[in-house]
């Protein structure tokens, strides 16, 4: 199996960028047939502005650029996209969250007809990770991880239709050592969650996120 492995923090010497490494580094010790590709969106310059052309894209009147279709390449050729982020504002760094507004767009991620919305990604299984500065006590009290759930799970991509499989905080007041170790214990178990899920949704006669 193969993970696409979506990393968004401008400095490279960061903790996310070292829980994606021990991510990676997990996964493709997993065996033969595992294999990962991680994805830095600002060392490669990813833009995540929307502009007037990406308006015209989702109306239907221009195609997606060239550096749209090379992402959609990418997921299509995965066979799970995991996104490692710290948390900004209760929610995506803007970098990653333009990366979606321009990524999943209406013919490829989803289709709008005078019969509802068509999901097209119930084949995605998603992986969030998410690095926090607060602790667990101040995310409870004002329910910021069930509004980030609604947000982003429900909001994005329970709307395609790409069953999330992990949506997990690494908090700061674990320690690093402990959040390093974690995202070791999710890479290695990575493909078997995946599978579990994916294959229970199959038996319920849907996606796995009808699994709540």
């Amino acid at each position: 199996m193969h993970a696409l492995i979506v990393v968004s923090h401008p400095n490279p010497a960061s903790l996310t960028h070292a829980v994606a490494d021990r991510l990676v580094s997990a996964i493709r010790s997993g065996g033969p047939g595992h294999s990962a590709e991680p994805v830095d969106l600002a060392a490669e310059g990813f833009d995540p502005r929307f502009t007037a052309n990406d308006v015209a894209v989702s109306l239907r009147q221009a195609p997606p650029e060239e550096a749209i279709l090379r992402e959609q390449a990418r997921i299509d050729r995965a066979d799970l996209l995991l996104l490692v982020y710290p948390i900004y504002w209760w929610s995506f760094p803007a970098l990653l969250k333009g990366w979606i507004d321009r990524v999943f767009i209406t013919g490829w991620a989803y289709d709008e007809t005078q019969a509802g919305v068509v999901k097209k990604l119930h084949h995605l299984p998603i992986h969030l990770i998410g690095l926090g500065a607060a602790d667990l006590r101040t995310y409870a009290r004002h329910g910021y991880f069930g509004a980030m759930r609604t947000q982003i799970d429900h909001g994005i991509f329970d709307y395609c239709g790409a069953p999330v499989i992990t949506t997990e905080l690494l908090l700061s007041e674990a320690g690093t050592d402990a959040m390093l170790e974690r995202a070791t214990e999710i890479g290695r178990s990575l493909f078997e969650r995946t599978s579990k899920r994916t294959a229970a949704g199959a038996r319920l006669g849907g996606p796995a996120e009808a699994l709540g």
